[in-house]
């Protein structure tokens, strides 16, 4: 069984370590690291949600709150501020609805590029 990550259920604490972190130029979210995006709830790579990264950033009491809803797919998902990332295109999209011509919204060069290492053209 899947569940979406909704940040009504994610609430948690926000490490120090992760706040002293430069926000990256033009993102609203963190990348304290190369190929990392973290909100206030989730650290995610290229990979998709990662529980290692989760924990190094926000600490262990965060992720046990975010792992423990069960399974879920880490693959896509949207961060707290719209962004929605799909680690099978490797591309991150303004948010996540498909418009009236069933195409994704438009792609965010600035995640994709922060999170996939790379730039990609709708």
């Amino acid at each position: 069984m899947y569940f979406s990550l909704v940040p009504i259920f994610l609430f948690g604490c926000q490490s120090s370590q992760l706040s002293s972190e430069h926000k990256a130029q033009g993102l609203s979210l963190k990348n304290p690291e190369k190929r990392v995006l973290c909100d206030q709830y989730v650290c995610a790579n290229a990979e998709g949600i990662s529980h290692a990264l989760t924990v190094k950033y926000l600490g262990q009491q965060q992720a046990n709150k975010v792992f423990s809803q069960g399974d879920f797919d880490k693959t896509q998902f949207t961060f707290e501020n719209g962004i929605f990332c799909d680690t099978k295109t490797q591309t991150c999209h303004v948010d996540r609805y498909f418009n009236s011509d069933g195409q994704r919204s438009d792609v965010a060069e600035n995640y994709t590029q922060a999170l996939f290492d790379q730039s990609k053209k709708q």
